[in-house]
């Protein structure tokens, strides 16, 4: 079975550490399927382990001026360029117990070539080089590793490149062999979407696999056949999160938005209101502390406030990125309280937690996302209430590794970070969000701590398909996530995103099933889970 995902454009390091855990989920056996990744990168410059540094033509701090990053890699093959218009693909193949590299690339040629001829492209291998050519040039360069009898790296189609960045190199160490883009020698402008859809069925075709599941992000930035537009972008446009626009609320018939199904009786909450309650609603207050089961609105409120827990939320109640599901306000966020690290200890002391929950806003506008801000509470909570284990749901410091290392060098007993949605559906209900990104934070992490545990989320009644939930359990599995949660979308207000559909207990029941089946080793799953619902018992169950 073949796995084939596009994810838009990734830089390249979060890819490269995207394809180490995909690789090593298949090499384990973790993954039951081969995957395709299908992306495009920022300007990259690679140089493959027989590289010639010389054929990179310019300086490193030249290429750095010019937006454009250098990796020396661990593939074959020697100097490249990546950049926007340019198609790379990742297979994550497994070559069987007798691995015929020469006999993989020469398939990766044959599946572009057919790919090409179907696009009205004429092209062609040439013995003694690697790659596919057409008569303006090379349009595919080709450079592969391979480990424990698994693929890694791949191609790059120069579907509507811009040639330019070729020039600071001599590509692929062939200084009289020129480079040649899919859209000029067609003659016409080939999108990516337009790529991927005539070279995914010709990779099935050439690597004789009986099941393709396709999940693709949107295409966006001139990537597809046409622009797209997304409800997040017209949310924000009509100022539906600014404070102006939060009290403007639509109009509802018996609390529904037009199409909207009616509200099912699994999904009604009973108010608790009693002692626990009111006893942790007046010490977050006093302590002037902010949680998620406020700022969000969560259905468990009073469940969890009653049985004295609840999930902290770090850096204030202003977030810097506009989500068409999320209740917690948009805008600039105040300056950072120097206290609150310590506050938030001190109310896990007086609530005599032993597991803590921390979370926070999107805090785009600081320098590390906010990690330092996680890393104190961590160590502040550690010295005030030593053996109170730690779970952060953090933001995606938009990549930063650095970032993510400052939260992973206090070693948190469980790392939570939400996928939230679909791939399909990431850009459609999040402003800045990315599922390849979600993906490589979280093999990122288990890579810096090992013996810790992740944990991802995803809200269905979007709009997904149940195929679509299936595959992204399968992707979560293959990267090494240890905890699922998967809850019902609930709209916040009359602003937000209209919920699609309740979905039964019955089929929450079968995702739980099916996530464990291909060995998550725990699924949390129901109308009213949330990230933080049953924290601890989850991360005591799986030990």
């Amino acid at each position: 079975m073949l796995r084939a995902r596009w994810l838009g454009r990734v830089p390249y390091r979060e890819a490269w550490d995207l394809q180490r855990a995909f690789h090593d989920g298949r090499a384990s056996g973790r993954a039951g399927a081969d995957y395709l990744l299908l992306l495009e990168h920022p300007p990259t410059y690679t140089i493959g382990t027989g590289g010639d540094a010389a054929h990179v033509l310019t300086t490193p701090e030249e290429l750095a001026r010019l937006g454009a990053e250098v990796h020396r890699v661990d593939r074959g093959g020697d100097v490249t360029y990546h950049g926007p218009g340019q198609l790379v693909g990742y297979p994550i193949v497994h070559l069987g117990e007798q691995p015929d590299v020469v006999a993989y690339v020469r398939r990766l040629e044959r599946a572009l070539i057919l790919a090409l001829s179907d696009l009205g492209v004429e092209a062609w291998a040439e013995a003694g080089y690697t790659g596919v050519w057409t008569a303006q040039g090379k349009v595919a360069a080709i450079g592969v590793r391979t480990g424990r009898r698994v693929t890694m790296h791949g191609f790059a189609v120069n579907v509507a490149a811009d040639l330019s960045g070729f020039r600071h190199i001599v590509p692929c160490g062939l200084a009289e062999r020129p480079v040649a883009a899919v859209s000029g020698v067609a003659g016409r402008r080939v999108s990516l979407e337009e790529m991927a859809a005539a070279l995914l069925p010709r990779f099935v075709e050439v690597f004789g696999y009986d099941i393709a599941e396709v999940q693709e992000a949107a295409y966006t930035g001139g990537a597809g056949r046409k622009e797209a537009s997304f409800e997040v972008d017209r949310l924000v446009a009509a100022g539906v999160f600014s404070p102006e626009g939060r009290r403007a609320t639509p109009v509802t018939v018996m609390g529904r938005l037009p199409g909207e199904p009616e509200r099912p009786d699994w999904m009604r909450v009973r108010a608790d209101l009693g002692a626990g309650y009111r006893d942790l609603s007046a010490l977050v207050g006093d302590l002037g502390l902010h949680t998620v089961c406020q700022e969000a609105g969560c259905p468990n409120i009073f469940e969890c406030w009653a049985a004295g827990t609840a999930t902290f939320l770090l850096l204030g109640d202003v977030c810097t990125r506009a989500c068409s599901f999320c209740e917690v306000t948009t805008g600039r966020p105040g300056p950072l309280d120097p206290g609150e690290p310590a506050r938030v200890a001190e109310a896990v002391a007086r609530l005599g937690l032993r597991y803590a929950v921390l979370t926070s806003v999107d805090r785009d506008d600081l320098a590390d996302g906010g990690a330092a801000v996680f890393a104190e509470t961590i160590r502040r909570i550690r010295q005030r209430v030593p053996g109170c284990d730690v779970e952060v749901l953090i933001p995606d410091f938009k990549g930063d590794g650095d970032a993510l290392g400052i939260v992973m060098a206090e070693k948190p007993e469980v790392l939570n970070h939400n996928l939230e949605t679909v791939v399909r559906l990431q850009r459609e209900v999040r402003t800045a969000a990315h599922y390849g990104r979600s993906l490589a934070l979280l093999a990122r992490a288990k890579a810096m701590h090992p013996a810790g545990l992740t944990k991802s989320g995803l809200m269905v009644g979007l709009g997904e398909t149940k195929e679509e939930v299936l595959g992204a359990l399968a992707d979560l599995r293959a990267i090494g996530v240890d905890l699922v949660t998967i809850g019902q979308y609930l709209r916040p207000t009359a602003r937000h995103r209209p919920i699609h559909r309740y979905v039964t207990p019955e089929e929450f029941a079968a995702y739980r099933a099916h996530g464990e089946a291909l060995g998550l080793p725990r699924v949390e799953a129901g109308p009213l889970v949330r990230s933080s619902y049953h924290a601890g018992e989850a991360r005591r169950a799986v030990g």
